[in-house]
């Protein structure tokens, strides 16, 4: 919703001001000017970009104007889950997870938590980490190195809808110019319809030029920054679960593991220590 309000911020204030200084907002009202420049912006999309980044780009946009990136709760509640399922594993023995691994939907402990298991990639992460846990295939040691290398692979792909439109955003000026260089063309062929013909199409032409420029710097840039941003978060989230997740298959005691994977939240959505603590202690045993 924050992006809504943003472009409408921008869109108002440009309006805004033209209109103070004495400018009417129908004069940039010039539907070739549009058609040339978001009309080429879309080609070059279409030309840079292979169907499934510009289906990414898409699926993107309207998670970046109505989504919402993890919360403080969520990541409670992603930290509460761990560490149920570590003190199964803790308790019961490493084979006692694998009911939950190898059956998400039927685990009790998973159930618990729908908002988190909801989020199919995140879960996907979490059970490629558990499964070389349980199965003991490599050491604990390599095991940090497997879900870094997935997570890298993750973070690049989700950043090639930003890359795509960060590139319009860069050809967009020079798409005006373009459109601006059209304008001028069409003008000189009008000469002789006296100097009122003339401006108009001058003032299409220019119309053109800041066209490219206010959708490169006001809403295309502003927008690959927002997803990337959000990107961050879902990296931070698949981090928070690779750090608890590799800190228990060192060893390390659930709370340990769990508090590891804490400090590695932004503070914005970090759960205070004592409250996590707290919180963990006071849970039931898992399966009571």
């Amino acid at each position: 919703m924050l992006i809504i309000i943003g472009a409408l911020i921008v869109l108002g204030s440009t309006l805004g001001g033209f209109m103070i200084a004495g400018g009417n907002p129908v004069v940039l009202l010039h539907v070739s000017e549009f058609v040339v420049i978001l009309g080429v912006g879309i080609g070059v999309v279409v030309i840079a970009s292979p169907a499934h980044i510009i289906k990414e780009i898409v699926h993107k946009t309207k998670h970046a104007m109505f989504g919402k990136a993890a919360d403080k709760k969520e990541y409670f509640d992603l930290l509460k889950m761990l560490y149920e399922i570590f003190m199964v594993g803790r308790r019961n023995g490493l084979i006692a997870l694998e009911e939950h691994v190898t059956n998400p939907k039927g685990s009790s402990i998973f159930a618990k938590y729908p908002n988190i298991t909801g989020n199919h990639e995140r879960m996907q992460f979490l059970l490629n980490g558990m499964k070389p846990v349980i199965d003991g295939k490599i050491k604990p040691d390599q095991l940090e190195d497997l879900m870094l290398t997935e997570l890298d692979a993750k973070s690049a792909e989700a950043d090639h809808p930003v890359h795509t439109l960060q590139m319009v955003a860069d050809s967009m000026p020079a798409i005006g110019i373009v459109a601006a260089v059209l304008g001028i063309i069409n003008t000189m062929s009008a000469i002789a319809e006296g100097p009122e013909a003339v401006g108009e199409k001058v003032a299409a032409a220019l119309t053109g030029t800041l066209l490219g420029i206010f959708v490169s710097y006001g809403f295309i840039a502003p927008l690959a920054a927002r997803i990337h941003t959000m990107n961050q978060g879902d990296t931070q989230y698949l981090r928070c679960i690779l750090s608890a997740v590799a800190g228990f298959a060192k060893g390390l005691a659930p709370l340990t593991a769990v508090e590891v994977a804490r400090r590695s939240l932004d503070s914005t959505v970090q759960p205070s220590s004592d409250e996590l603590e707290t919180t963990l202690k006071s849970m039931p045993a898992p399966g009571k």
